[in-house]
């Protein structure tokens, strides 16, 4: 098993030097056949090979940003997106790299010419690969272990990525451990879902000892324990979880990063923001802002402002979360939801502190307090400020459930580094043209709770760990 990891490892490896050589390659190409010749002093020899590595390294660190190297593990659509985002980010930081070393600009249309034959270059490239890999490596069989929450859900999400994974079974821990060790051994892996804390730490033991692939849904406790510290003043291992959210360094420097970006921001926005004003005030003549009571660090309340994208009474039954057919939602509203220019007056929380550029995404009281009486870790979100964008933005969706937003809340809070902030503003750029992200609840629904039933279940469990 272990050398088949690695030959694997090997081949994505390769797959992935090939889309990144080729692009270097048309990069030269243009570099020798145009730019060179132009620039105010022309480099010798290994200045030129220099360039055209600096550019080669910049690729492979936008390309491994946004994920598009990950042959086999995204959608075919998804590796388009974030190898055609990379060679953008790439391209245009090259091109203002060649015009500093000219002193002034160049004529960028041998750029965009390159641009267009290296979008060629990625889709032969995503096709081959694929081909190649789906050759070589066929979905892995899974089994799934499930206690009194049924994996439905679950199995549904996963079975998305046919290319991927093939949930072919699934068994309750009521049938025995001999029986579910015996039928482990049938499949490539396991799925450990939502059980208990001792029963899931027997399977994920024994998985450990036979070297069985595992995969598992973490708790909260997991979570909180994944951003601890460990201790080595004594020969007994020990774990410390602060638990104290963001140290002082580590807010100054966040407060810092959300002033100088919301300031640029607001400065280069501006004229969208005017010109949004104007299509939202002409279309109904209501109010161009929409200002709504959310909750940030500590539960401190605060105004919310958003550019009004849905019709003035859109509230006068009471406040629920957005459906994916809402008719609330205007024809201006539905197109700056879509590309989510609705938030940019955020911009201006931000500057005045109320919020943070990158942080759990703030919510109604009502919410919280409905949220809290179905998953009572829910408050544990406002150790930080409330954000523009965070983790749960990145890696969730709109209508992701209030228990795995929580968690991808707490991850962010758990592991945060100036460096995850600078990463996820650049991955929320990734997102804007996402459907999925933008996309709301079913029609049926006032929140993000599925229903009462399921919500009850997936409380943190209490049970003692083994």
């Amino acid at each position: 098993m272990n050398k088949r990891e690695d030959f694997k490892r090997f081949i994505v490896f390769c797959l992935a030097s090939i889309v990144v050589i080729a692009q270097t390659a048309v990069f030269a190409y243009i570099w020798y056949d145009y730019y060179r010749e132009l620039i105010f002093e022309p480099f010798w020899r290994k200045g030129n090979w220099v360039l055209i590595a600096i550019y080669a390294l910049i690729n492979v660190l936008f390309s491994r940003l946004y994920g598009g190297l990950k042959v086999g593990y995204l959608k075919r659509i998804d590796v388009f997106y974030s190898m055609t985002l990379a060679t953008l980010c790439t391209n245009i930081v090259t091109y203002f790299q060649i015009t500093l070393i000219n002193r002034w600009f160049l004529r960028p249309w041998p750029m965009v010419e390159m641009t267009i034959v290296q979008f060629v270059i990625i889709l032969l490239w995503i096709w081959g690969s694929r081909y190649i890999y789906s050759k070589l490596y066929r979905a892995r069989k899974l089994l799934v272990i499930y206690g009194d929450r049924d994996p439905g859900d679950l199995i549904q999400k996963m079975n998305s990525r046919r290319d991927k994974y093939d949930i072919s079974g699934k068994i309750h821990i009521s049938v025995g451990e001999r029986e579910i060790y015996r039928r482990m051994k049938e499949y490539d892996g396991v799925i450990i879902w939502d059980l208990p804390s001792g029963i899931r730490n027997q399977y994920l033991k024994h998985c450990f000892a036979h070297s069985i692939r595992c995969y598992l849904s973490p708790k909260i406790s997991d979570v909180i324990l994944m951003g601890s510290e460990r201790i080595h003043l004594f020969d007994t291992p020990l774990l410390v979880a602060k638990n104290m959210g963001l140290s002082v360094e580590q807010r100054i420097m966040k407060r810092l990063l959300d002033i100088v970006v919301s300031g640029l921001g607001i400065v280069v926005a501006s004229p969208l923001m005017l010109i949004i004003a104007a299509c939202v005030k002409l279309y109904d003549g209501g109010p161009v802002f929409y200002l709504q009571e959310r909750l940030t660090e500590g539960g401190k309340p605060f105004k919310i402002c958003k550019f009004r994208s849905m019709c003035v009474d859109s509230e006068k039954n009471g406040a629920r979360l957005a459906s994916k057919h809402d008719s609330r939602i205007t024809p201006v509203g539905k197109v700056l939801r879509n590309l989510h220019l609705d938030e940019l007056p955020q911009l201006f929380n931000v500057f005045k502190g109320e919020m943070s550029l990158v942080g759990p995404r703030p919510e109604r009281q009502t919410l919280v307090h409905e949220y809290c009486r179905e998953i009572p870790e829910f408050y544990y979100r406002l150790k930080v400020k409330a954000g523009l964008t965070g983790y749960a933005q990145v890696y969730g969706k709109y209508n992701t459930t209030p228990y795995d937003k929580l968690k991808l809340d707490l991850f962010y809070i758990e592991n945060y580094s100036f460096f995850l902030d600078l990463k996820l503003l650049l991955m929320t750029v990734k997102i804007f043209f996402q459907k999925e992200v933008s996309e709301g609840v079913n029609d049926n629904q006032t929140n993000a709770l599925k229903d009462s039933a399921e919500s009850i279940d997936v409380t943190e469990d209490k049970s003692t760990e083994k």
